[in-house]
């Protein structure tokens, strides 16, 4: 099927590749049905696109590239939303703020987002512990390393 996209124009995905978000995002309950779409081969980015609403995608990145000791736990709430057997079938995300240099872009660790691949549904996460990691972590640390 085709969906149009906040940043991509149309594109088409496959059904199976539709992920729901039980409780939606925080902020947009009310929309559950994303698409996670790769935004560019030099950058570890990709696009978590709502798939019935165009305005609403998310640029996300794969927190450990930006930093490898990124960690927390899930609450038993949490798992059986994700309905997680194994920790291998979950991915997690972090939702990124683009600015126009890079180096001046950020990724809320606060709030990850996990999704079970194996099952096609997903869940952001608001941690606990706010002294832990930061709202506003820098993707400088990458600048150096994009072509």
């Amino acid at each position: 099927m085709k969906i149009a996209t906040k940043f991509l124009g149309e594109v088409e995905i496959l059904n199976e590749d539709v992920l729901t978000f039980p409780e939606g995002i925080p902020g947009f309950s009310e929309v559950t049905k994303f698409v996670l779409l790769p935004l560019d081969q030099d950058l570890p980015l990709a696009l978590l696109q709502a798939t019935e609403n165009a305005e609403l995608g998310f640029v996300v990145a794969y927190p450990f590239v930006f930093k490898a000791d990124y960690v927390f736990d899930l609450s038993m709430e949490d798992n059986e939303v994700l309905v997680a057997e194994r920790e291998e079938d979950l991915v997690t995300y972090a939702i990124v703020t683009l600015k126009e240099k890079l180096s001046d872009s950020t990724m809320n660790l606060l709030a990850p987002v996990v999704i079970n691949m194996k099952k096609k549904v997903g869940k952001q996460l608001v941690l606990s512990d706010i002294k832990a990691y930061p709202l506003r972590f820098s993707l400088s640390a990458l600048e150096g390393s994009v072509k």
